[in-house]
């Protein structure tokens, strides 16, 4: 069905620093709005490579396999954080785009207010810094391919709510695969809302017009009876061109309940049958049981979104009302787990 990307492993005796294959290597932007953001350039040393964002809540922002870029890159590309953005729509002077940028993780959706509280668009975590707690590289010569880096990314404001992302971000020498493990753990003493999406931004030439979007579920447009794109009869697993409807703020999004299969993982992904590459986002549907597909064909912002996630897109008020909002009690934990793989041939699922 697929072919996995493999490293040449004829290196054994032939070299004397992990970094000619692969590794972790962290920096810092000198320049422009991104000055002063630390960053980490991760490399497979199979043509996967990709830059975590550690002042960004360790996010991920430009990604490549050989030649091809795989993410959507906005204007403004890496902003250095601004924790206090969460205000109205805020959040999208900093959207650098980026293969992910992180939800949450007391609210992601538009932005609200009630007695609990104001939220603005789709949280504040993603402008939060990672404290960096451990980096791993891969000791080949020792038969350790592993490598990893892990930080805490901290929601937190006096009598709460107190909540601490813990990331690890992990790859293997030889595989093109990007495992993200989080962990999220209420350390106040009362319990705390919590709503997390991953909002993974594919851009050209991965995603082009005819590039297969891959997804499977019940589906229900989020504009409603308004919807041009996600109509019955529609081929809107397919990626268009350039759409003039679609300048400015122009945009459709359908909420999925996405299928899983015997194991409970769900699928979602891109695949290009032009350059030959594929995508593929693995996670657990108990984790995370929905999913959305953002398009903006925009003309210069042409995107698409998979966005596996806890809620439906309706915000942490209407989640409330509901009784979908999920709660986390003091000390309890939520683990997340993803896979991004990237195939160099085409793909079905």
């Amino acid at each position: 069905m697929k072919d996995t990307v493999e490293i040449n492993q004829d290196w054994k005796d032939k070299i004397s620093n992990h970094a000619q294959i692969g590794g972790i290597e962290t920096s810092v932007i000198d320049n422009g709005a991104g000055r002063g953001t630390r960053i980490a350039w991760i490399n497979t040393g199979t043509g996967l490579r990709f830059k975590v964002v550690i002042d960004r809540a360790m996010d991920i922002a430009d990604a490549f396999y050989n030649q091809h870029s795989l993410a959507w890159l906005s204007h403004g590309g890496i902003t250095y954080p601004q924790p206090f953005s969460d205000q109205g729509i805020n959040w999208l002077k900093t959207f650098g785009g980026g293969l992910l940028t992180t939800c949450g993780l007391t609210h992601f959706g538009g932005p609200e207010s009630d007695e609990f509280g104001e939220r603005g668009l789709h949280g504040q975590i993603s402008n939060t810094p990672a404290e960096i707690i451990s980096i791993v590289q891969p000791d080949p010569r020792m038969g350790n391919l592993e490598m990893s880096i892990t930080g805490i990314i901290r929601e937190t404001k006096p009598f709460g709510p107190n909540l601490e992302l813990k990331r690890t971000i992990s790859a293997t020498l030889g595989k093109s695969v990007i495992h993200i493990h989080d962990e999220v753990i209420n350390k106040a003493n009362t319990p705390s809302p919590h709503m997390l999406l991953y909002h993974f931004n594919f851009g050209w030439p991965l995603a082009d017009e005819g590039t297969d979007i891959l997804w499977k579920g019940k589906w229900y447009p989020n504009s409603g009876e308004n919807a041009k794109i996600f109509r019955e009869g529609n081929d809107f697993k397919k990626c268009q061109a350039p759409l003039n409807d679609h300048s400015g703020g122009g945009e459709e999004v359908v909420v999925v309940d996405i299928e899983s299969d015997d194991q409970g993982q769900s699928v979602c992904g891109l695949s290009n049958c032009k350059i030959g590459i594929s995508a593929l986002i693995k996670f657990k549907k108990e984790q995370l049981p929905w999913f959305a597909n953002w398009q903006h064909w925009g003309k210069g912002e042409y995107v698409t979104g998979l966005e596996p996630a806890t809620n439906q897109l309706i915000g942490q008020a209407k989640a409330r009302e509901n009784g979908s909002l999920i709660f986390i009690e003091p000390g309890e934990s939520k683990h997340y787990d993803l896979e991004l793989e990237v195939l160099n041939s085409p793909v079905t699922i």
